[in-house]
């Protein structure tokens, strides 16, 4: 489905209890069915699933720009208009073309930088109800100082990592285990229902399935 200039893969029923967003690229394009597939097991709310693809993964969902942690491509900082074009285009967009009910759940969620940009954009509005954040990049320059200003809004984070992410000879992604232990207890000591899951392997393993797992928690665990 077409939403603005880009198009989207869609999933799931009219009149969902839950609306679920993804921000993708090409490769985890290519496990959405499988993603989704496990998102369904055993998950006895109906859901629609919107995959929404990112062109520039590093400028589109980094907050502010940083310099390149490996490799040559730093971050352009445009996260602001992906979350724009969320909001004012991909949701109104979903809402009405398959009736969704105006107090629909929604999650946002993702894997890496997507997972990043998820709990980022969860400072800016109180539009998420959940935040499923797979493996996300809290080793992102200023990011944990920028979330005690302006904290995350939603009422229930999902976040992960694998075992293995914090043995890096990168200084800078070396952080990311301390950073997320930090945020789950600073979040939970805020009264936020969060948890946090350690899966086993590194950052490239069972994104799909990591990622899936997030948001199912997000809706199996409300009450």
């Amino acid at each position: 489905m077409q939403i603005g200039n880009k198009p989207c893969r869609i999933y799931g029923a009219d009149c969902a209890e839950y609306l679920l967003l993804q921000m993708t690229d090409e490769h985890e394009l290519q496990r959405m069915d499988n993603e989704v597939a496990a998102i369904a097991q055993g998950v006895a709310h109906p859901f629609l699933f919107a995959a929404i693809p990112v062109e520039s993964w590093n400028d589109a969902l980094s907050p502010w720009e940083a310099p390149a942690v490996w490799g040559k491509q730093g971050f352009g900082g445009k996260a602001a208009d992906t979350l724009r074009f969320l909001t004012e285009q991909v949701i109104p967009t979903l809402k009405q073309q398959f009736r969704l009910p105006e107090n629909v759940k929604i999650i946002l969620g993702g894997y890496s930088l997507a997972g990043l940009f998820a709990l980022w954009a969860s400072t800016q509005t109180d539009l998420f109800y959940g935040i499923a954040a797979a493996s996300p990049s809290v080793w992102f320059p200023d990011w944990m100082e920028f979330e005690q200003q302006h904290p995350i809004q939603a009422q229930r984070v999902y976040l992960s990592l694998g075992d293995k992410e914090e043995r890096t000879k990168n200084t800078v992604m070396a952080a990311v285990g301390d950073n997320i232990r930090t945020l789950h207890s600073q979040l939970t000591a805020r009264g936020v229902d969060c948890t946090l899951e350690w899966n086993s392997g590194g950052h490239f393993k069972d994104a799909d399935l990591r990622t899936a797992k997030a948001f199912r928690w997000v809706m199996e665990e409300s009450r």
